[in-house]
């Protein structure tokens, strides 16, 4: 399976979401997911099945316990493949930074202005 086929389900994309805070339980991650979704456990389960199988996710045994965590290796590569496009964006947010800065100096332009006509 494709990176972004992965990727393309919203279920998969929030719990990779949740595990980018730190590693969580299955049963965690199925309460979390059953209630945002109103999805089963079992159909959880074979989400993170998915994320396991092609390598988004790791999971370690801890006791009775299932332990998931993001395996970065796989978004690297989608951001390695991100990285022809990011032109088309990075351009247009470096000059909407200008723009704020230019805004925020023009600001305190103002209020220095009106500081001093308050003392005079």
């Amino acid at each position: 399976m494709h990176a972004f086929d992965v990727l393309g389900d919203p279920v998969r994309r929030r719990i990779l979401e949740l595990l980018a805070t730190g590693e969580r339980a299955s049963g965690e991650i199925s309460a979390v997911i059953s209630e945002e979704f109103g999805i089963s456990q079992p159909a959880v389960s074979q989400h993170l099945k998915v994320l396991r199988d092609n390598g988004f996710a790791a999971v370690r045994a801890e006791g009775t316990r299932r332990l998931y965590a993001v395996d970065a290796a796989p978004l690297r590569e989608v951001d390695d493949w991100l990285e022809r496009f990011r032109g088309f964006w990075e351009q247009r947010l470096d000059a909407l930074g200008t723009e704020l800065a230019r805004g925020r100096r023009e600001r305190r332009r103002q209020e220095q202005q009106e500081e001093e006509d308050r003392n005079d």
